[in-house]
C-alpha cells in the first residue's frame, strides 16, 4: 500500500507535521519516525501517539452512546429528553426533546455539564443540522411556584415531546420514570450514555443560557449572564440588595429574603 504521508527533513518540520496531521496521516507519520533518534522528533511522536489514542477512545465513547440508544430504543424514531434549570432560582425550567439519526454520528456529543460553553455552541449547531426533530418547552417561574417542581417537570417534558412534532417509537428520558409518554424508557445518567439524550441536554442548556443572557439586559443588577439564574454569591447579594424580579422563583428564594417582593 503506498505511503501518502508527507515527507520532511528537519526535526522541526517533522514535529510540525505530527502536530497538525489528522489521525490517519498521523499514524503513518508515527510509524515512519518512531525510530528517529532526534529528541524533538521523539517528543512529537509521543505527543501524536497520545492524541491518536485519545481520539480513538473518544470515538469509541460516542459510538457506544449510539449503540446503547439502539439497544434501548430500537431502529425507529427515538426522542431523547432532558432538562436544564431545575435547581435555578431564576428563569424557566427548560426541557428539550431531540431525535437523532444514527448517521451521521455527532462526534464529541456528551452530557452538557461535561462541555465548555464554546463546545456546547458548536455541538448545538451540529445537532440542529442533523436532528430529525427538536422540541422545546419552557415552564416559567410563576408556574413552578404554583404547582411545584415535580409537576412542572412533567409538564415541560410533555410539552417538549409534543413540540417536536413527531410520533416517536421510543422516548428515552434522563433520570427516573416520569410517566409522560406511553413509550418512555428512563435511564439514570442517560445524558452521558445515550446520544439523543445528550443532544437534548446540549440544546436545552444552550437555549436556556441564551434566554438568561437576554434577561441580563433587562435585569443587569442580578448577573444573570454569568450565573444563568443559579444561586451564585453575586446573585444572592443582588437579591438581598434589590429584591426579587418577576423571573425569580419565589418558592426557591425564602432563604435570601425575609419578605420576597417584586422588582
Amino acid at each position: 500500500m503506498p505511503d501518502h504521508a508527507p515527507h520532511a527533513s528537519t526535526a522541526k518540520e517533522i514535529a510540525a507535521l505530527l502536530s497538525d496531521a489528522p489521525d490517519d496521516e498521523a499514524r503513518a507519520l508515527i510509524k515512519r519516525y518512531s525510530d528517529d533518534p532526534r529528541k524533538q522528533v521523539q517528543r512529537a511522536v509521543a505527543s501524536a501517539q497520545k492524541r491518536v489514542e485519545r481520539d480513538a477512545a473518544e470515538h469509541d465513547r460516542v459510538r457506544g452512546m449510539y449503540e446503547l440508544q439502539r439497544e434501548l430504543g430500537g431502529d425507529g424514531l427515538i426522542l431523547g429528553v432532558d432538562e436544564v434549570g431545575r435547581g435555578s432560582i431564576a428563569g424557566p425550567l427548560t426541557v428539550c426533546a431531540v431525535a437523532l439519526p444514527y448517521d451521521p454520528m455527532i462526534w464529541g456529543i456528551n452530557d452538557s455539564k461535561q462541555l465548555t460553553p464554546a463546545r456546547r455552541e458548536v455541538l448545538a449547531a451540529k445537532i440542529a443540522d442533523a436532528a430529525l426533530a427538536i422540541g422545546t418547552c419552557h415552564i416559567e417561574p410563576a408556574v413552578i411556584d404554583a404547582v411545584g417542581m415535580a409537576q412542572a417537570l412533567r409538564a415541560a417534558m410533555s410539552g417538549a415531546i409534543k413540540d417536536a412534532g413527531v410520533e416517536p417509537d421510543c422516548v428515552l428520558i434522563d433520570g427516573n420514570p416520569m410517566h409522560v409518554h406511553p413509550k418512555e424508557r428512563t435511564l439514570v445518567k442517560g445524558d452521558a450514555r445515550i446520544a439523543a439524550i445528550a443532544a437534548a441536554s446540549i440544546v436545552a442548556k444552550v437555549t436556556r443560557d441564551h434566554l438568561m443572557v437576554a434577561y441580563d439586559d433587562e435585569y443587569p443588577e442580578y448577573h444573570l449572564a454569568e450565573c444563568k439564574g443559579y444561586a451564585s454569591a453575586e446573585h444572592i447579594a443582588a437579591i438581598r440588595a434589590h429584591g426579587l424580579t418577576p423571573i425569580h422563583r419565589f418558592s426557591f428564594c425564602g432563604n435570601f429574603l425575609e419578605t420576597p417582593s417584586l422588582f
